[in-house]
């Protein structure tokens, strides 16, 4: 039998090594959704085995609305009102915002969008390869990338593209939050001047089929397509950034698998499949307040109550994943929620996967010979940001 500690454990919970999860992860996903102490002092259910997760996900009572006055807030600052369009409302408003950018992310028009990403992974790494000594791949290669790709999606020119990525990485460090705060202001400022020109000149760009498809129909107003198109830039780009920093890291700490790979390149979605499940970076940034009461796991969360849904526990849930501390790329990866589940599936898993191919590919193909330039254990890694990720990738070739 598992007994709750009289006083909740701290949330987000400790890590004893950077690169592996909470060791209170394990205790807590052996029972029921237990409480956990958020940093502003209330108490929050935490979610985290596996068919809990799912159930949690896909329930319409577990609100995602942020303006909720007991909101687990996992930022450092206030989240604004629709800061974060449909990622924070719930049907049938959501589905509304949903169907205007889904038809963008399916895997049809991803499989067009290859030849561009291919293109931008290359022009990086020549780009990169022209440098001496130690190179920081991350900040050369896997950062900008995903970046690169979604703006251009979007019509950011190539100009403003240095600009633009610095402020989308500053919005998700919570380590400094008033660089935080003033690149949220500056990259919202920007997308509305953005906006203005397109609507006077469409090209063929996502954000120019917005502005003429929805905006000018009135169907969407002049603020609320400056809050889908951020949180849309904002979230293709540092997820797949750090998933693909940490994938190549990952071959390179194990030549086993790398050799495997290279020996049969076919086992390439089996690999990003499993890089998405072990290392599940969204690591505490999937909340909700319940909007009526229900049961979870044999759990009663009352109308109100916080909750927090971790996708990193459910998946490494030892009875979905067996040896799911190992990285194992022959395993049934079928059932990871690292894509989300229910109503708010991400729209672009599609695309992260292609950039994930793209990126592995290129990289291991252009560079026969590269190697981590610091024992793995000293690369160094963000845990103190929304997005799990790496600081750094140090390589040589």
């Amino acid at each position: 039998m598992i007994h709750a500690p009289a006083t909740p454990m701290e949330w987000p919970l400790p890590r004893t090594c950077p690169m592996s999860q909470p060791p209170a992860l394990a205790e807590y996903r052996d029972g029921p959704p237990r409480e956990v102490r958020l940093p502003d002092g209330r108490d929050a259910w935490l979610i985290t085995r596996h068919a809990d997760v799912r159930q949690a996900l896909a329930d319409p009572r577990l609100s995602v609305d942020d303006q909720h006055p007991n909101w687990p807030n996992r930022l450092l600052f206030p989240v604004p009102a629709r800061a974060v369009s449909f990622w924070r409302m719930d049907p049938p408003e959501h589905d509304v915002y949903r169907r205007m950018v889904a038809p963008e992310f399916t895997a049809r028009r991803t499989r067009i969008l290859r030849p561009l990403i291919e293109s931008v992974a290359d022009e990086l790494l020549d780009e990169m390869t022209g440098r001496t000594g130690p190179v920081d791949l991350h900040s050369a290669s896997s950062l900008p990338l995903p970046c690169i790709v979604i703006a251009r999606m979007f019509g950011v020119p190539d100009e403003d593209m240095n600009e633009f990525k610095a402020n989308t990485s500053a919005i998700l460090n919570q380590a400094e939050p008033e660089k935080a705060i003033e690149a949220f202001i500056a990259t919202t400022e920007y997308l509305a001047r953005l906006a203005e020109v397109r609507a006077g000149e469409p090209r063929d760009d996502l954000l120019s089929r917005l502005t003429v498809d929805y905006v000018r129909t009135g169907r969407l107003s002049g603020e609320d397509l400056v809050a889908l198109v951020r949180l849309m830039l904002i979230a293709g780009h540092e997820t797949t950034a750090n998933q693909i920093a940490l994938g190549i890291f990952t071959l390179l700490d194990r030549p086993d698998v790398l050799a495997e790979l290279r020996a049969d390149p076919g086992l390439l979605p089996n690999v990003v499949d499993e890089l998405l499940r072990y290392w599940s970076i969204a690591q505490d940034n999937v909340v909700r307040v319940a909007a009526g009461e229900l049961t979870i796991g044999g759990t009663r969360i009352a109308d109100g109550d916080a909750v927090i849904i971790s996708v990193p526990g459910a998946n490494h849930d030892e009875t979905v994943f067996a040896a799911a501390a190992d990285f194992d790329i022959h395993r049934d990866n079928s059932h990871h929620l690292a894509f989300g589940h229910g109503t708010h599936f991400c729209p672009g898993g599609p695309l992260a996967r292609m950039e994930l191919e793209v990126a592995i590919s290129a990289v291991f193909r252009r560079l026969p010979g590269l190697r981590l330039a610091v024992p793995s254990e000293e690369v160094p890694v963000s845990t103190d940001t929304l997005v799990y990720g790496l600081k750094s990738l140090p390589v040589v070739w």
